[in-house]
């Protein structure tokens, strides 16, 4: 974990130069993890490349606002890279859908074409089932699944309980989960 160094000097926060290399690790930690959030909000790479390049701006900026003791790095830039979609999808006036095309394009790790074909339907049914949920449940799944958040943080990014987070998460499994078997008795 990283220790921020931030001095307050007449009652206020200055940045320091350790804390300026801090921001520089944690960029180097949590790039990756934006992008990809981004990418399964938004269609076109150019504008995930952008938008996450505005997150990070947005937090250098602000850096020395960060609090430790009010919320970890992760939800702090996890908020702001949420906050910065919605504020995309405010200015081009677009309805917010997963990007069900990221999903589908993960590389297959199985040898035979046989496995590579029911992972590619599976992965072709699940993006259905996964646009169907709701933003709230798309959301939580995404910062679940494909970053690898708590409970507790993705709380604090989507301002809910902790408790209404693992309901959603668990009703949402139990969706997918059900589409699933509906799917496969068809």
């Amino acid at each position: 974990m990283l220790m921020l160094n931030i001095i307050m000097i007449a009652g206020e926060k200055k940045v320091t130069e350790t804390s300026s290399e801090a921001y520089a690790a944690l960029y180097e930690q949590f790039m990756p993890k934006v992008y990809r959030y981004i990418s399964f909000r938004i269609r076109d790479d150019h504008m995930v490349e952008d938008l996450t390049s505005t997150v990070f701006e947005k937090a250098f900026t602000k850096f020395d606002r960060f609090n430790p003791q009010k919320a970890s790095f992760s939800t702090w830039i996890f908020t702001i890279a949420r906050n910065t979609v919605i504020d995309h999808y405010r200015v081009y006036k677009k309805d917010e859908y997963l990007n069900s095309e990221k999903i589908t394009n993960a590389p297959a790790d199985y040898p035979s074409p046989e496995d590579e074909a029911i992972k590619t339907e599976n992965t072709r049914r699940l993006r259905v089932f996964l646009a169907r949920l709701n933003k709230r449940e798309q959301e939580a799944i995404i910062l679940k699944y494909s970053n690898g958040m708590s409970n507790r943080e993705i709380a604090e990014v989507l301002n809910l309980t902790e408790t209404n987070v693992g309901s959603i998460l668990c009703r949402t499994i139990r969706k997918l989960r059900n589409s699933f078997i509906e799917w496969q008795n068809e």
